[in-house]
């Protein structure tokens, strides 16, 4: 059974991270710290202000973490594909390019809430499924 966590309980480590653009756009990405628990390609789930969606790891020119699409479901994160959910939420919220916003570790190397700073979220908190699994499912959904 999946545990309810708000994102203030003890459980809940959260980080603050800078929304940069991607290039010379408005479009907005989220660097990650480098010591999470993430490479580059794997697909999370990332929680935005409580909405859940998934987001595949990218990578700056300089080789840091960073994720730029959130998309309804792992086939569209995985491909880049679907609406940018990312975007939207960054566009109804009130941060800025070159301002911060918080990161929650919920489950480290799977899933990660984004919300706006001094926003509190309730996040449904799952074990990562086996890498077996994961894998299969991958295959499967390509």
């Amino acid at each position: 059974m999946a545990d309810r966590l708000p994102s203030d309980h003890e459980a809940v480590e959260t980080r603050r991270v800078e929304v940069a653009s991607v290039g010379r756009t408005d479009r907005p990405r989220i660097e990650l710290p480098a010591d999470l628990d993430v490479a580059a390609g794997d697909v999370i789930e990332c929680v935005l202000d409580g909405e859940q969606y998934h987001a595949r790891v990218e990578t700056t020119l300089d080789g840091e973490p960073m994720l730029q699409h959130a998309a309804d479901n792992r086939r569209l994160a995985r491909e880049g594909d679907g609406e940018n959910r990312l975007v939207e939420w960054f566009a109804d919220s009130d941060c800025a390019i070159g301002g911060s916003v918080h990161l929650d570790v919920v489950t480290a190397g799977y899933t990660y809430g984004l919300r706006t700073p001094g926003s509190r979220v309730v996040y449904t908190a799952t074990d990562s499924p086996d890498d077996s699994l994961a894998s299969i499912a991958d295959d499967l959904g390509e």
